[in-house]
């Protein structure tokens, strides 16, 4: 017998703590405010992707306003047609911002009071909005207040879902946007895998996908496959019986860290450099590392520097393989439509 998935469970692979999902509704679109709107979203510092314009189906504003119609009590009674005549077959804009931890109040600060007339200046409705709660009363409809963002991470989950689609995921141009984070034995045994990608989501990337893994032979050998192919550089140590000596049999933790192009170098330089002694302060071999190359020469073994990120695309794509699997690229996230078919009918 099947399950139901949890509530709101609708798409897996996102890190909706940092992402939320605007939504342009038709008043916003029928005054072309839609690029101002997004304009003063991404003004505040937040990244803003996967822009797509479509027609509101019934159901997609029902389930919007899921909260309002299960609450009669405190609405009107025609509730649901003041829903369908807003939305049914008009055009919306929806897009995905990204952002921090406090994105979801940060943006709903930013939109500013349900009623324009009760925004204040600087929030996009009390700046752009020229309807009212009273003139929508009066008038036995909804009110007009340009765009609505998720409420929180559950929120942004159902939101993504309903405007995008249940089992779609972040777009990604293959893996020049995507790195995979490899948090070695060391840090798994010292408890310190949070920290690392605690240091690392707050560079703004999105982690996802995270997994504990145990360490096959295969796969420390294909993921340091340079030190085994230059092995004679080191003829003090047996390379291929110091990798298994410290991976095979051990537990790793692996991610996902989505970002802009670029994302592999920004990485790779807040882990710091390899010999944590040599580390800068600020990066994470810097401040959490508790090994020397030194050490490791003496001990004939490899230095314990904590985590790994792909160097670049090409690397990328090889540690994807080796951690999660090549049959795993559902987890990379279809693309995304610039604009949905429908709107442009």
């Amino acid at each position: 017998m099947s399950r139901k998935p949890a509530s709101g469970a609708v798409v897996e692979g996102i890190d909706f703590d940092r992402w939320a999902v605007v939504l342009c509704k038709p008043d916003a679109v029928e005054r072309d405010l839609v690029d101002a709107v997004l304009k003063r979203i991404e003004g505040a510092g937040v990244c803003v992707r996967a822009r797509t314009t479509l027609i509101a189906e019934p159901w997609q504003a029902h389930v919007a306003y899921r909260d309002m119609l299960a609450d009669p009590g405190r609405f009107p009674a025609d509730l649901p047609a003041r829903i369908d005549d807003a939305y049914s077959g008009q055009r919306v804009t929806v897009a995905l911002a990204h952002g921090g931890p406090d994105i979801h109040a940060r943006l709903r600060r930013l939109i500013g009071h349900t009623d324009p007339t009760k925004a204040v200046v600087g929030t996009i409705r009390g700046d752009l909005g020229n309807d009212s709660i009273v003139a929508a009363t009066r008038a036995g409809r909804l009110v007009r207040n340009l765009v609505h963002t998720s409420d929180d991470p559950a929120s942004a989950r159902r939101d993504f879902g309903t405007w995008y689609g249940p089992g779609r995921t972040l777009k990604i141009s293959d893996f020049d946007r995507c790195s995979v984070i490899l948090c070695k034995p060391d840090a798994v045994e010292r408890g310190l895998v949070d920290a690392v990608l605690e240091r690392i989501a707050a560079t703004g990337a999105t982690i996802a996908n995270r997994r504990e893994v145990t360490v096959q032979s295969w796969q420390a050998h294909v993921h340091y496959w340079d030190l085994l192919v230059d092995r004679d550089w080191f003829p003090d140590r047996d390379i291929p019986a110091c990798l298994d000596d410290a991976y095979a049999g051990r537990s790793v933790v692996v991610a996902l860290a989505y970002g802009e192009p670029g994302v592999h170098a920004r990485l790779r330089d807040l882990l710091g450099h390899f010999d944590p002694t040599q580390a800068a302060p600020g990066t994470v071999r810097g401040d959490l590392g508790d090994d020397s190359l030194a050490a490791a020469l003496a001990e004939k073994r490899l230095v314990r520097n904590l985590a790994h990120t792909s160097d670049d695309l090409a690397a990328a794509r090889r540690d994807f393989g080796t951690w999660y699997g090549a049959g795993r690229r559902d987890l990379l996230i279809p693309e995304l439509p610039a604009q949905s078919t429908a709107a442009e009918a």
